[in-house]
């Protein structure tokens, strides 16, 4: 049994990593803030939850001293590109101010045994049609979030060049799964195909994400934890590229196939709207350092993870509904 603190670990990446180390026999502490993406629900009941802020340093130094904490995965960060547009200043705080806080708590606490530093592929910028992002990819973001993201990267990698602390960076392509914030494209277009609204698809459609499923995510987050190099940076694919149009369109042939609609398919519910500032064209990882130094594997195909992501919301509406209620209404 290992110590943990799981920072944004009532969020969905976070809270499905949370469900697994608890699973798994260890002592997990969870931070977080509680904001819109957050559910205390989310939480296993296994876990420890404290509710508070990564920026209080002295929260988090008292948190790793009580609890004698060896491993910290700092999963907290607002992570929407649409809502770093409009207002970026949170992700400054929460996303650099936050991880400066972490890492030098950490740092001061001097007895933890490994630091993860959670990131997204979004920070290496936008892919043209070929080829794929690999950890050795120049950092080039495009909006305020993966600016926030990089910022974030940067400190953890300097922390452990300067001050030798335990630390791994890891970056991740489009994540899917249960307990997703419906604000994400797959809970957000499922919750509208339900509802009966329109599916707001930008632009053109053709965007292309590579996506992973949460589960085959938190495995290689497991395996960064116990056979990672410190100072070293683990990137994690799917290996399943799809332009948005054609995911929107997966994911309504699978409504139609569980729960038809009384006329018309889903799929009739599709509307194009005016493109997102910067949106990146195209992500996608290579991820044969992490197969080859980490033994990365994936249980998932798309069509199959997307299959066990509609069942998940298709028996879980209310929780949709809850998620979408605001934070002093739950």
């Amino acid at each position: 049994m290992t110590n943990l603190l799981i920072t944004g670990g009532a969020g969905f990446i976070g809270s499905n990593f949370v469900a697994q180390a608890v699973a798994r026999g260890h002592k997990v502490v969870v931070l977080d803030l509680l904001t819109y993406a957050g559910h205390k629900d989310n939480v296993d009941k296994g876990a420890t939850l404290v509710v508070g802020d990564i920026c209080d340093k002295a929260l988090v130094s008292t948190l790793l001293a009580d609890h004698a904490v060896e491993w910290v995965i700092n999963f907290a960060a607002e992570s929407h590109v649409d809502n770093s547009i409009v207002g970026p200043g949170t992700f400054i705080q929460t996303n650099i101010s936050g991880t400066f806080s972490m890492l030098e708590a950490f740092r001061a606490y001097g007895k933890g045994k490994r630091f993860i530093q959670i990131s997204t592929d979004e920070v290496y910028g936008s892919l043209g049609p070929t080829g794929k992002f690999s950890e050795t990819s120049p950092i080039h973001p495009n909006s305020p979030y993966s600016a926030s993201k990089a910022a974030g990267d940067h400190l953890a990698r300097s922390w452990f060049e300067t001050y030798g602390l335990p630390i791994i960076t890891t970056h991740c392509t489009n994540n899917y799964g249960a307990r997703q914030h419906p604000e994400k494209l797959i809970p957000h277009m499922l919750t509208l195909a339900l509802r009966g609204e329109k599916l707001t698809v930008y632009g053109d459609g053709r965007n292309i994400r590579d996506w992973i499923h949460v589960d085959d995510h938190c495995a290689g987050l497991w395996l960064a934890l116990e056979r990672g190099t410190p100072g070293q940076v683990y990137d994690f694919g799917g290996d399943a590229e799809s332009d948005n149009l054609s995911l929107v369109k997966k994911l309504c042939a699978l409504l139609d196939a569980r729960k038809p609609k009384a006329s018309g398919k889903y799929q009739d519910q599709i509307a194009f709207v005016t493109d997102r500032l910067g949106h990146d064209r195209r992500y996608a990882i290579d991820d044969s350092k992490a197969k080859k130094e980490l033994g990365f594997t994936r249980s998932y195909q798309l069509e199959q993870g997307l299959a066990a992501t509609v069942d998940w919301y298709l028996a879980n509406q209310q929780w949709c509904t809850t998620m979408l209620t605001p934070v002093d209404k739950r």
